[in-house]
């Protein structure tokens, strides 16, 4: 396991004893595309980094699905309010292809936080990075339209444009698949 953590680069910034730590805690494992790998309302007991594959968090909305966060190879996947508060999470993270995983045990990650400084530094950078992506998304919800917003997604996640549904990519952004196509239609 330390092998393949030390090519993550969400683990780069890690001393080679802090990845052994890491790796003894860490398992990877394997799903298939469609399963909810966190779901709403329920406590999770897991952390998660994709290694492999593609993600997408959701809340169900009266009628629909409302996709907010997608993740690629490298991306966290975790409940907040799990995380910090061990509490039921308000989100659902499907796996939109085959994907692969490491998966520690919440109760093992903190563990270690308590016992290794560096270890801890490490997972609260994490929630940081976590907060401000989150933020910036809120921020650009507010003050930009739907054609920018698919720009710079386009321009930030090229290759999620040609692996991800149009109806995820359409909620995500906050139109109908309709304003989509004429939104795509104008950025060739």
């Amino acid at each position: 396991m330390y092998s393949q953590l030390k090519n993550i680069d969400i683990f780069k910034p890690l001393t080679n004893e802090a990845l052994e730590r890491l790796a003894a805690v860490s398992k990877q494992v394997e799903h298939p595309k469609g399963t909810i790998l966190i779901h709403a309302d329920k406590t999770e007991p897991h952390f998660y980094i994709l290694e492999r594959g593609i993600a997408r968090a959701y809340s169900d909305g009266e009628n629909q699905q409302i996709t907010f966060w997608f993740g690629q190879s490298g991306a966290v996947l975790f409940s907040f309010n799990s995380y910090i508060n061990n509490g039921p999470g308000y989100e659902n993270i499907e796996l939109l292809e085959h994907c692969s995983l490491i998966q520690i045990k919440l109760t093992d990650l903190f563990l270690l936080y308590d016992k290794h400084l560096e270890i801890a530094n490490w997972g609260r950078k994490i929630a940081e990075q976590e907060l401000i992506a989150t933020e910036r998304r809120l921020i650009d919800r507010a003050f930009k339209g739907a054609a920018e917003l698919y720009q710079d997604f386009v321009d930030q996640s090229p290759e999620l444009i040609k692996r991800v549904a149009l109806k995820h990519i359409a909620s995500y952004l906050g139109v109908t698949q309709v304003t989509l196509s004429r939104i795509r239609a104008t950025h060739k």
